[in-house]
């Protein structure tokens, strides 16, 4: 078994040698003491123990790594240097893990402007998909899952409020594990709403991105063991079915009578998408941002300092800022308005509803477009399977559910059976 200095070796020389400016460009900076980290590892007694023995890790752009920039991608947080480890950080290197670097994203996780190409960022420039060039990397999460999926590095970790590592995961052809919301500490991690936002993985396989999002925890997850395929109960969500490609569609349906020949129970829910999300993420965009900035080495301290310098230097942000200047301007009453109130109300009547209708199943497979688990705050998981799409990297599915460790375990087995 190869120790933690010859891993994090090799990880270092893929990175240099794909993830750079002149390769898939998924790389923002690498840590200069990775190399010291693994030899501390590998001197220290117990290594084998720990969780992720030495396991090299990339870390999203807007997460703090004590000695690196953290900037979202933007050029107006440039001179952020993080002057501690976020918590989520903390615990991955007290579970053996090598922080080798930080990964490109979409600028302020997508967060910027209506349009955005996924992956683009005024720092980092454009991510590269990692099987087809002409492809999107998808967002926010960009680097993260162009790494993972180029080899790289067997892990790294996200952020997401409405996709970006599940939906990045997806167009990527990995798996992915969003948390329920509010379990990982989130301070030392740029912020679009604290409501929704949350830390997640990203790993070839769904138990590496579960025994990562484990060493991130507070508490490490019980054990997780697939669920016997006659017990399952799984939900199909048939919300806009009509928006999932023919392939795609035919893909979930062998996967279903797959369940359905192994003695799972299969039914269908109607889950919409929420348009409220939206108004919580304006709402506290700008006091959760504001929070962060006080307490970082930026020099910009408010959203209306990073407004002023993408109107003073245009170039930085050919997109536009849309969405940062209608959180600037069109939230008036912050978070006591009647319209963010509203907002918040509108979702503890959809958690309770949803909480009732899906307590029986242990997953629901997403199929068409719908925000309710993100909006709602519940666990969500993307499962790479073994058949290639038709652009050369796996397809794969998308389950949510209401309890994580019964999502997980769903979704270990669902996983084994893909086809």
């Amino acid at each position: 078994m190869l120790n933690a200095i010859q891993k994090t070796e090799e990880a270092l020389r893929l990175a240099e040698k794909l993830g750079g400016r002149n390769g898939l460009n998924c790389i923002a900076e690498l840590d200069p003491t990775a190399m010291q980290q693994a030899q501390t590892l590998d001197s220290s007694s117990g290594r084998e123990e720990l969780l992720l023995s030495g396991m090299p890790v990339l870390v999203k752009d807007n997460i703090d790594v004590c000695g690196l920039h953290t900037t979202a991608g933007s050029l107006a947080l440039a001179d952020n240097i993080a002057l501690s480890d976020a918590p989520v950080i903390a615990n991955l290197r007290k579970r053996g893990a090598v922080i080798i670097g930080k990964t490109n994203m979409t600028e302020f996780a997508n967060y910027t402007t209506q349009g955005m190409p996924g992956g683009y960022s005024s720092r980092g420039g454009m991510v590269i998909h990692a099987a087809d060039p002409s492809l999107s990397p998808s967002g926010s999460s960009s680097g993260s899952a162009v790494a993972v999926a180029a080899g790289i590095v067997p892990a790294a970790v996200g952020t997401d409020t409405s996709f970006s590592v599940i939906a990045c995961a997806q167009d990527n052809g990995i798996c992915g594990v969003k948390p329920p919301a509010g379990t990982l500490p989130a301070d030392g991690m740029i912020p679009i709403a604290r409501t929704l936002d949350s830390a997640g993985t990203m790993a070839k396989d769904l138990p590496t991105a579960l025994r990562l999002y484990s060493a991130m925890r507070d508490e490490l997850l019980p054990q997780i063991d697939p669920l016997p395929v006659q017990t399952m109960r799984i939900a199909i969500n048939t919300a806009n079915l009509d928006m999932v490609s023919p392939k795609q569609r035919s893909y979930c349906d062998r996967t279903v009578a797959l369940l359905r020949a192994r003695g799972a129970s299969v039914s269908e829910v109607l889950q919409e998408y929420s348009p409220h999300q939206r108004t919580i993420m304006q709402w506290e965009f700008k006091p959760h941002l504001e929070e962060y900035l006080h307490a970082s080495s930026a020099s910009r301290k408010t959203l209306a300092e990073i407004v002023a310098f993408y109107e003073e230097n245009p170039e930085c942000m050919k997109y536009g800022i849309t969405l940062l200047k209608q959180a600037l301007c069109e939230t008036p009453g912050g978070l006591q308005s009647a319209v963010y109130r509203d907002a918040m109300e509108k979702r503890k009547t959809e958690q309770f509803k949803a909480a009732q209708l899906l307590a029986p199943y242990d997953a629901v497979i997403m199929t068409g477009h719908t925000n309710i688990m993100h909006y709602c705050g519940m666990p969500s998981v993307c499962i790479a399977g073994k058949e290639k799409n038709e652009h050369g990297f796996s397809r794969c599915l998308i389950l949510y559910g209401i309890d994580e460790y019964r999502l997980y375990s769903a979704a270990m087995t669902v996983e084994q059976l893909l086809p």
